[in-house]
């Protein structure tokens, strides 16, 4: 699996292959789905398959300003699972486009005569049912078939996958944990939601009232969980290790910026420049303000207890 970085550094190599489009923002269970058809496709094909996708996504280059959507996996995440997926429906290239005022100013014609006719000649594009794209979202399948009849590629719609009569999502998804409801955001996903990144440097107020904590470098604007949560860390190193997280703005200490903070149970190795994941199991309860350290240390004795006790049962 190799990544592409712009369309300046598409070689011949690169062309001719099978193409799917999208933010696959998650690459929850309806984005596998496009996995299989682009392997199923290439497979007919007797060629190569490519995954485009953007950066930033589109709707945090419009929503520049304004509050930031969270998103539920960053770049770095999104290589990780990709790289992670059965090699049957890996794909081989991963090409990212800068979601510039540029590109989001080409007409949907235009994206597809430079892009992926001129540029990457495809032999067939896959998209989901509701992908729409070019300025103003004017391009959708009607016209990528239009222009496949007359460039000789050919186009695949695919269907929504759904669980119980309902769509999966990345919007729904980070709904449902925005909700606490991480049991379903997990079943959309086909695994536990996980935020991954390099362990840094704190304040260690943590250790002074007994409970060290791993401080992981977030990498993105915002997140769709706050508060207290059981967790699993997995480092590569030490394996997976059962634990409890923070995250939030911190607000007995007057925390200005969203950080997410691990202790880990009994485990008391260093950590610090290690890339971790952790994944989130259960909610305990939100962040709260606490009058003192001692009622804060109180708090998170019980948070422990909780976070053991449902990490034991599940």
């Amino acid at each position: 699996m190799k990544i592409i970085r712009g369309l300046y550094n598409c070689r011949e190599q690169h062309q001719n292959g099978v193409i799917t489009i999208g933010n696959f923002d998650g690459l929850h269970l309806g984005h596998q789905k496009m996995l299989e058809q682009l392997q199923s496709e290439a497979t007919r094909l007797n060629t190569h398959r490519c995954l485009m996708t953007f950066e930033p996504l589109p709707r945090e280059f419009f929503g520049r300003g304004k509050k930031a959507t969270a998103r539920l996996m960053n770049r770095s995440e999104k290589m990780r699972i990709l790289g992670g997926f059965d090699a049957s429906i890996r794909p081989e290239y991963i090409l990212f486009l800068n979601f510039n005022q540029a590109l989001s100013s080409m007409s949907a014609s235009q994206f597809i005569e430079e892009v992926l006719i001129d540029r990457l000649k495809v032999k067939s594009v896959i998209i989901g049912d509701d992908f729409r794209f070019g300025c103003d979202r004017q391009g959708d399948f009607a016209l990528l078939q239009e222009y496949g009849e007359k460039h000789q590629f050919s186009v695949t719609n695919i269907e929504s996958h759904c669980i119980e009569n309902q769509r999966v999502s990345s919007s729904l998804i980070r709904e449902a944990l925005i909700d606490n409801q991480l049991t379903d955001a997990d079943k959309m996903l086909g695994r536990a939601y996980t935020i991954c990144g390099h362990v840094t440097h704190g304040e260690k107020r943590g250790r002074t009232i007994g409970f060290p904590t791993a401080n992981i470098h977030l990498r993105r604007p915002e997140t769709p969980l706050h508060g207290v949560y059981s967790v699993t860390m997995h480092s590569q190193k030490h394996g997976d290790i059962a634990g409890i997280a923070n995250l939030g703005h911190r607000p007995t200490v007057n925390g200005k910026r969203t950080q997410l903070e691990v202790h880990l149970f009994d485990f008391n190795e260093s950590l610090y420049g290690d890339y971790v994941c952790v994944s989130f199991q259960h909610k305990i309860r939100d962040e709260k303000k606490f009058e003192s350290f001692d009622d804060l240390k109180q708090q998170i004795q019980l948070d422990c207890e909780q976070a053991r006790s449902l990490l034991s049962n599940q």
